[in-house]
């Protein structure tokens, strides 16, 4: 089956453009599909509701000290909530299971690779976690053990 059927993109930049886009992959630690996506999930935000006020653009920083999260609107500028985690990965919330104490939340990282989490169901009201909605995994681990039966 051809790329264009199976939803590939392929278009051309300059060096410069995939220089800066390289750095900005390297420096967030994401591929450039998850960038790439991020920006065209941004476009169908935005259009409506500020088609003629120019948007501002929200990354994930990493740096050598902690990472930074975009957090809600403060004034009209985003503020970044810094986090000692090294792994944090964008996604979208695909489902939210509420029980009567906990919530179980799984994020669609990319195409195909989700993530669940359980938090707490007062979490989960708190952060306004719903279906459909950009969220982050914030991993904070020693180690990952890989099991088979």
């Amino acid at each position: 089956m051809p790329r264009k059927e199976q939803g590939w993109i392929t278009f051309q930049t300059s060096e410069e453009e995939r220089k800066i886009l390289e750095e900005f992959c390297q420096d967030s630690q994401r591929t450039k599909t998850e960038i790439l996506r991020e920006l065209v999930r941004g476009l169908n935000k935005h259009q409506a509701s500020q088609a003629s006020i120019p948007t501002t653009q929200t990354t994930t920083q990493v740096s050598q000290e902690n990472s930074e999260i975009p957090t809600g609107e403060i004034g009209s500028s985003k503020k970044a909530l810094k986090v000692s985690s090294r792994n944090i990965l964008k996604g979208v919330v695909k489902k939210v299971v509420i029980g009567a104490v906990n919530c179980e939340v799984t994020l669609e990282i990319v195409h195909k690779v989700e993530l669940t989490s359980m938090i707490t169901r007062t979490s989960a009201e708190e952060l306004g976690i719903v279906a459909g909605e950009e969220a982050y995994a914030v991993i904070k681990s020693n180690d990952i053990v890989i099991a088979r039966e």
